[in-house]
């Protein structure tokens, strides 16, 4: 062989060995660059951070039962937002987030994930498709109490290969919980009527808005609205952080970030939250309500087996209570134990609460 042949040769395998790196990259996983991550010292990401700092790398930590950063007092109960900007060819990706306790993820602004409830390690997926250039990633995210962790990543899935610049195109939003992504958009929710003079409020900054049975994050989802719907606004809590709304069947909560009210928030009357869980208070006569993320244990000690993990917010019929700092309660039909130091009573007197 000479050395023209063997020159093309080698130049030809260059090639092939160039492009299988690039399709190779091209269906990779990806963690990005240039993220920032903002800590605080409370689980609603409330104030001012109490820490900023560049990462190395993705959003990929597992800190367990610890502190993510030295300059965050709390082991437990803390949250983090982690920003930047990717650079995406034109295509469809699939995003991948695990987290213990919760989070969520806006792309360009846009609320396309939220599982921002106490729960245990859990992995979502999502697709969205993208126009070549770049776009924002917000990632925020909440730990309770026990293990922490958080990892967020991506890989085109469908599309063109050439970057270059553009806008966000706002479809193709599909939400799991599971491993396998749904092919459906959720449906929108019919509008009731809103009578004459009354005060209403309009969906802003989410594509889709989960309505709860109660104000609090960790209740359960009992509908969902969507970007630019307007409803009817029946009460509110005593900060105006949630508001009570009026849908076709049922009402719920919306948290205030996602609704914008058309007129002063705080002429809605303030309602007692029990107006859509029942009224627990009936089953005790007290209430208390979870101000972290707790373990339900079958007896009251830490050894003890756990049967449950309660969210933040969440109401709690207290039906005994021990001289050394735990409470009976009933969650969602089961019966156990919590630490009281986590209960905020909110109805009835825990004086009258038997003594164990």
């Amino acid at each position: 062989m000479n050395l023209r042949r063997l020159g093309l040769t080698l130049a030809l395998l260059f090639v092939l060995i160039g492009a299988a790196v690039m399709i190779n990259a091209d269906v990779a996983q990806e963690f990005g660059t240039g993220w920032t991550a903002q800590y605080y010292n409370n689980t609603d990401l409330s104030g001012s951070p109490v820490l900023s700092e560049a990462l190395a790398s993705g959003i990929n930590f597992n800190w367990g039962s610890s502190s993510p950063r030295p300059g965050v007092v709390n082991d437990d109960n803390f949250s983090a937002r982690f920003s930047s900007v990717q650079l995406f060819n034109s295509g469809t990706y699939e995003f991948i987030l695990s987290s213990d306790d919760g989070a969520r993820v806006f792309i360009d602004g846009v609320l396309v994930l939220d599982r921002f409830v106490g729960r245990a390690l859990t992995t979502d997926r999502f697709q969205y498709t993208l126009t070549a250039g770049t776009h924002s990633l917000v990632v925020e995210y909440f730990e309770g109490i026990d293990q922490a962790a958080i990892q967020f990543q991506w890989f085109l899935i469908s599309g063109a290969v050439t970057p270059g610049t553009g806008t966000p195109i706002g479809g193709g939003v599909f939400v799991t919980a599971g491993p396998t992504p749904t092919a459906t958009r959720i449906p929108p929710t019919p509008l009731p009527p809103i009578p004459p003079g009354a005060l209403s409020g309009t969906v802003i900054r989410a594509s889709v808005l989960l309505v709860r049975s109660g104000p609090f994050l960790g209740a359960p989802a009992v509908d969902r609205v969507l970007r630019g719907q307007t409803y009817q606004v029946l009460g509110r809590d005593e900060n105006a952080l949630w508001y009570l709304i009026q849908l076709s069947n049922t009402q719920g909560w919306v948290w205030h970030y996602y609704f914008n009210i058309n007129g002063n928030g705080f002429n809605a009357p303030i309602t007692n939250p029990f107006v859509t869980a029942g009224n627990p208070a009936s089953q005790t006569g007290v209430v208390g309500q979870s101000e972290a993320t707790l373990r339900l244990r079958a007896e009251p000690n830490v050894l003890s087996t756990q049967i449950g993990r309660i969210p933040w917010g969440d109401l709690l019929p207290i039906l005994e209570q021990t001289r050394d700092g735990w409470y009976k309660v009933i969650w969602r039909g089961t019966v156990g134990w919590v630490a009281s130091g986590f209960v905020k009573v909110i109805e009835g007197d825990i004086g009258a609460v038997p003594m164990r």
